[in-house]
């Protein structure tokens, strides 16, 4: 899809202006309104339209001009910040139009400052993403038929110049979408280790340990959950060194395992395919670290991602089994449904004592339990620093990925304590998602860390934002280069 920004309003296709909270219309739609004599008034008086968030009006064939249509979309409130519902405005648009046959939208945007008007294409971005690369009979009237955004307006120059890194966020996004979305034939530990492979062409240093490396370096936690797979495990870690030299990177850390039938703790077989899916936290490392490499982010930045399928086999680690972990940890597995906390902790041990960070994240699907807590509008985040989950707080409220933190404290601890190893990996029927985060926890001694729970909002079944897809959202990546964007680029 090919993205313009121009001074001049091109009529071709449909044209689109704003129309703010109480009917309040910009000076864009004042002019679109007099080019059509007043067909756009009109069309507000007679519907049940007032400027909200999210309300669209179509005005078909107007008089006047030489547009198919005019979209009056709603823009809410005008206030000081609008960046994401400028984004809103611009995906909501998008998400009416995509199959419409339209094959242009002109965004009329007028004097609108250069930041908000390339929210508006990012956010239209966003929203075009399709993932049609298995369908073969979809029918043409099914298939999207925009082909141009332009964003017409009188700052277009510095428009242009503001989409550049968002632009490249929203590939990041892209490729977390397509990653979550492939089934588990397609994307395995190894081929995913090869799409990882390819971002080298982005600027980032790849390096991928197999099952030999790991099992040499004592990676048994992570190992063990693979060990059903006939895929071999993975680690692959993404650099880009693009702050002060000798400075201490964050760490990205991402729970990747690509399909999880519950190992031997056999998950029931309903709902089962979103599994898939399971590989979230990895897909959301990978993209933020393509878009950070993208847009040549000012900061040092490590992303490490495990790689693992839970499958049953006779080689299949069993509940009741104790492994020991890269730092000497010993685990009873009581439940190989519970695995994702085993990746991560291999993983964070990697992270912490081969690059000494200065802050350490890790993102999973990791409970259900989040799901009861949060449902599908917050991710959960768990941290040992405050301030470090006061920068994911408030970079979670500005990309419009939001984080709400829950408690961690000793009591909780103790629910994982078991008499016949260091501790085991489920903690019982209360505080799910509390007591997992409260296992990785005992790994990452006093290094800044942050738990985010992503597996309410790595994938959904219904458009609750129209800047996400239906099933997979990408969730994670916006979150993430903001929060490198705030606190770490120099």
């Amino acid at each position: 899809m090919k993205i313009e920004f121009t001074k001049n309003i091109d009529q071709s296709g449909a044209v689109c202006v704003a129309v703010y909270d109480g009917n309040k219309t910009s000076d864009a739609a004042d002019v679109i309104d007099g080019a059509t004599n007043g067909a756009l008034r009109k069309a507000i008086s007679s519907a049940r339209f007032d400027g909200q968030t999210g309300q669209i009006l179509e005005v078909l064939a107007p008089a006047g001009i030489a547009a198919d249509r005019v979209i009056i979309a709603g823009i809410g409130e005008k206030k000081a910040d609008m960046e994401l519902a400028w984004e809103r405005f611009g995906a909501g648009v998008m998400q009416k139009l995509i199959s419409s046959g339209v094959t242009a939208i002109t965004f009329v945007v007028g004097d609108l400052d250069g930041a908000n008007a390339a929210r508006i294409a990012f956010g239209a971005k966003l929203a075009a993403f399709r993932f049609d690369q298995h369908r073969t009979t979809m029918k043409e009237n099914k298939k999207p038929s925009v082909t141009t955004i332009r964003i017409a307006g009188a700052n277009h120059g510095d428009a242009k110049t503001r989409f550049t890194p968002l632009n490249e966020l929203a590939e990041g996004v892209y490729l977390a979408r397509e990653l979550v979305s492939e089934p588990g034939n397609v994307i395995h530990p190894e081929s995913f280790a090869d799409r990882v492979r390819d971002l080298q062409s982005v600027g980032l240093e790849i390096e991928i340990l197999d099952e030999k490396d790991m099992s040499k370096l004592g990676m048994n936690a992570l190992l063990s959950v693979g060990a059903g797979s006939k895929y071999g495990s993975r680690l692959a870690i993404m650099k880009w060194n693009g702050g002060n030299k000798g400075d201490a990177p964050v760490v990205l850390v991402g729970k990747g395992v690509t399909f999880d039938t519950g190992g031997i703790s056999l998950k029931p077989g309903n709902g089962m395919w979103d599994m898939k899916g399971d590989m979230g936290g990895a897909a959301a490392v990978t993209g933020a670290m393509r878009s950070l490499a993208g847009r040549k982010a000012k900061a040092n930045v490590i992303g490490i991602i495990g790689l693992t399928e839970n499958m049953p086999d006779a080689l299949a680690t069993r509940p009741g089994d104790i492994i020991t972990s890269a730092d000497g940890q010993t685990i009873e597995v009581q439940n190989t449904d519970a695995e994702g906390r085993l990746v991560l902790v291999d993983a964070l041990w990697y992270g912490i004592t081969s690059f000494k960070p200065a802050r350490i994240i890790n993102l999973a699907t990791l409970t259900g339990a989040i799901i009861v807590s949060l449902g599908h509008e917050n991710a959960g985040l768990f941290s040992n620093d405050d301030g470090l989950a006061q920068d994911i707080t408030q970079a979670g409220l500005a990309s419009g990925e939001p984080v709400w933190r829950l408690p961690l404290g000793s009591g909780y601890d103790g629910l994982i304590d078991t008499p016949n190893a260091d501790m085991k990996n489920i903690g019982g029927p209360t505080a799910g998602s509390i007591t997992a985060a409260q296992f990785l926890k005992r790994f990452v001694g006093d290094v800044p860390w942050a738990h985010i729970d992503i597996a309410g909002m790595a994938w959904k079944d219904k458009r609750r934002d129209p800047r996400e897809s239906v099933w997979a959202t990408g969730f994670g990546v916006r979150l993430l280069d903001r929060f490198i964007a705030d606190s770490h680029e120099s």
